[in-house]
């Protein structure tokens, strides 16, 4: 009465195509860029560095910003340009930059010309002589500070000192355009216009 129903062959579903050394849950995975990490406040790759590994003994020179991790005994001269000197760097030298920034030990005079900033990590033993200074909460310093900073008096006093400079030299050099006078002449004119009124009166 009741027809038996017959079960269809069931077809093997096909194998996915591996590859080797990838499973399948890594071919999954979203693929992210490598980030490259940024450059800190204390490695720049536009200045010079010396590393704490280092020791200086003498006078360090140059016309590039420094930065400075390592030992220096001596004197510092960048005039122009900026010196940093790292948490690890300890310095006995008389330092003399356009920007100084300190982050580890100091133990001399220092002039920067510009500015001069003392991070929370810094120790300086010695006098600050600068336009501008910084003092974070923390840093330690034992010395006297020097402010030199133009007075706008003295700027206007150069500048007016500057024009009459220029005034003078300009005037010295060009021709005057006052009528020469000639005494003899002069004097002839007026000898003959008193003897024609001499002789009008007689």
């Amino acid at each position: 009465m009741w027809k038996s129903r017959e079960d269809k062959p069931t077809i093997p579903a096909a194998p996915q195509p591996t590859v080797p050394g990838i499973t399948a849950n890594a071919m999954t995975k979203e693929v992210r860029p490598v980030e490259i990490p940024k450059t800190t406040d204390n490695y720049r790759a536009d200045v010079a560095h010396i590393g704490k590994s280092v020791l200086i003994k003498g006078e360090l020179s140059g016309s590039e910003d420094l930065y400075l991790d390592g030992e220096v005994e001596g004197n510092i001269l960048l005039r122009d340009h900026s010196l940093t000197i790292g948490p690890n760097g300890r310095v006995r030298a008389n330092v003399q930059a356009k920007d100084v920034v300190v982050h580890g030990k100091v133990d001399g005079n220092v002039s920067g010309t510009d500015r001069v900033e003392l991070k929370r990590s810094a120790v300086l033993t010695g006098d600050i002589s600068t336009q501008r200074i910084v003092i974070e909460d923390g840093a330690f310093f034992k010395g006297a500070i020097d402010i030199k900073k133009e007075p706008k008096d003295a700027k206007d006093a150069s500048r007016t000192e500057k024009a009459m400079s220029a005034a003078a030299s300009y005037s010295s050099g060009a021709v005057s355009s006052t009528p020469s006078y000639n005494a003899s002449s002069a004097s002839s004119g007026n000898a003959g216009a008193q003897s024609s009124l001499l002789e009008k009166k007689l």
